[in-house]
């Protein structure tokens, strides 16, 4: 049976005591920085929580039920020790949809200013589409059911009132399963350019009411510009087919 030199067990023994000391150290170092990111996770979560609820109205008016999903910090970010951090909302962000809270070191040998990911989620009641509806189509009752969606999940704002988009054009070719949203609608053309059409205004105690031609398309709810008999342009909101109101 053959036997191992000895001096040669001997080193390799040592070499794997050296490798188990370090993979130690590196484990340590792993442990101390997972204890650390964590740490800094819950700071923000606890900063953002609170935030958001704050946003919600207190009085129970709100169809919306908030719910905050955090994230995690970048895993290969190695910090300095810092004996003060404090958690901020960055200029121009907002708790609503993809967002993120910053971590910044105030005291400490080397500052430091860190993100946190985090989504901010607005579950509530929205008109959602039964049906395709194509583009230019007048949107009706019969195409969309309530149910429950994350209204931040877009910028553009739910049509949570019917009446806010029943008779409106889709904008877009629409699919069933969408949340009825403001940049999925247009308004309906009222008249046309050239049209003959009522403007009028009322403000400081007198009225003014005059017929005049379209210089532009009108849109319901949207502005148009009309010419006057005397020349003048002037802009106002179309009301109906008939009448552009000034605002005096």
């Amino acid at each position: 049976m053959p036997t191992l030199n000895t001096p040669f067990v001997s080193c390799l023994t040592a070499r794997l005591r050296r490798r188990l000391a370090l993979l130690a150290v590196l484990l340590g170092v792993c442990n101390a920085h997972a204890g650390e990111s964590a740490a800094l996770e819950k700071m923000a979560h606890d900063f953002v929580t609170p935030a958001v609820a704050q946003a919600m109205p207190q009085d129970g008016s709100s169809p919306l039920r908030a719910e905050v999903v955090m994230g995690s910090l970048d895993a290969r970010l190695r910090l300095a020790p810092c004996n003060r951090v404090e958690p901020h909302l960055p200029r121009g962000s907002r708790l609503w949809g993809r967002s993120r809270i910053g971590l910044r070191c105030v005291d400490g040998p080397t500052r430091w200013n860190v993100y946190v990911p985090v989504t901010v989620k607005a579950w509530g009641p929205a008109w959602v589409l039964k049906r395709a509806v194509a583009a230019g189509d007048t949107l009706t009752q019969e195409d969309a059911d309530l149910a429950e969606i994350d209204w931040a999940e877009q910028r553009s704002s739910v049509l949570a009132l019917p009446e806010r988009w029943v008779g409106q054009l889709a904008a877009f070719a629409l699919t069933p399963g969408l949340a009825l949203r403001e940049s999925m609608v247009r308004a309906p053309q009222a008249f046309a350019p050239g049209s003959q059409v009522r403007v009028s205004g009322r403000g400081g105690g007198f009225s003014v009411s005059a017929t005049g031609q379209a210089l532009t398309a009108g849109m319901v709810g949207e502005t148009a510009r009309v010419k006057l008999p005397g020349g003048r342009v002037v802009t106002g909101v179309v009301r109906d087919a008939q009448t552009v109101d000034l605002a005096l």
